[in-house]
């Protein structure tokens, strides 16, 4: 398998595009981020551990609570079918609902799917803003405890509960 790239690429050619911080404050704290950005250039932290390109997030073991922003383009879902196997987490992903992988690895597998109201800002590795995302994004729940957590978030937007609870 090849490497796979850690970090989100947008149409400005700029390769890592960090997590907005109110996200995760809304959130709680993670207890693993495989897809983290390097740690000389991380300002905030997504989770008590991190896995960054070096490591290979995707090959490594995952294990209790997933923060999930994972690379986007050709190898999101596939980051989205580790997420959907290891069960509890949440991801970061544009809400491209019309595409093969959306339709197979969350409303297959998810919990739930919060849609943001509006487009994201994402923040550059200085940790400054950049500009607003080129598409929508939402946040995809595994695991009904993450579902809470979108729940309770105050986050604004919509939340899309796909399963009941067992």
């Amino acid at each position: 398998m090849s490497t796979v790239k850690n970090f989100n690429t947008n149409t400005a050619n700029h390769d890592e595009w960090l997590t907005p911080p109110e996200i995760i404050e809304a959130l709680g704290q993670f207890d693993l981020d495989p897809c983290a950005p390097t740690p000389a250039t991380r300002p905030w932290s997504m989770a008590h551990r991190h896995y960054s390109i070096e490591d290979n997030g995707l090959m490594m073991p995952w294990y209790g609570q997933i923060w999930c922003n994972p690379p986007y383009g050709r190898e999101t879902f596939t980051w989205l079918n580790r997420l959907a196997e290891h069960g509890d987490g949440i991801a970061l992903i544009f809400a491209r609902t019309e595409t093969r992988g959306f339709h197979a690895e969350i409303w297959e597998k998810a919990d739930a799917v919060f849609f943001f109201k509006g487009r994201l800002k994402f923040h550059k590795i200085s940790g400054e803003q950049g500009g607003t995302a080129n598409a929508p994004s939402c946040l995809v729940a595994y695991g009904q405890n993450n579902v809470r957590a979108l729940k309770y978030s105050g986050l604004k937007g919509k939340l899309v509960e796909l399963r009941e609870a067992a």
